[in-house]
């Protein structure tokens, strides 16, 4: 399976982003063909130790080459373009091949 992480950095508004992220931004990028799984995580906010870090995205395709075409679709640049919408903080997207590691 084929990982690209999204690291949403802590914006200036986090009700407004999470609002945004669920009502606009996860229709909008779940017409991307070709991915076949979307995982979030919210970061909790430690006021002790606060996250750079409010969501990690991660989005699944088969393979890279699957992933490179999903995200060059009209789908996949208007999600890219859409970020501009809710983001201010930062984006980082990492991308590789996932490997589970068993423990015995």
């Amino acid at each position: 399976m084929y990982r690209m992480t999204i690291l949403y950095g802590t914006p200036e508004d986090p009700n407004g982003f999470r609002d945004y992220y669920y009502r606009q931004h996860i229709p909008l990028a779940a017409k991307m063909s070709g991915l076949t799984g979307w995982n979030l995580s919210w970061i909790d906010q430690d006021s002790a130790e606060p996250s750079p870090y409010i969501l990690i995205a991660e989005l699944y395709t088969r393979t890279r080459e699957a992933m490179d075409e999903m995200l060059a679709s009209p789908a996949g640049a208007a999600a890219r373009a859409d970020l501009d919408n809710f983001v201010t903080g930062s984006v980082a997207f990492l991308r590789g091949y996932e490997e589970e590691v068993e423990i015995a």
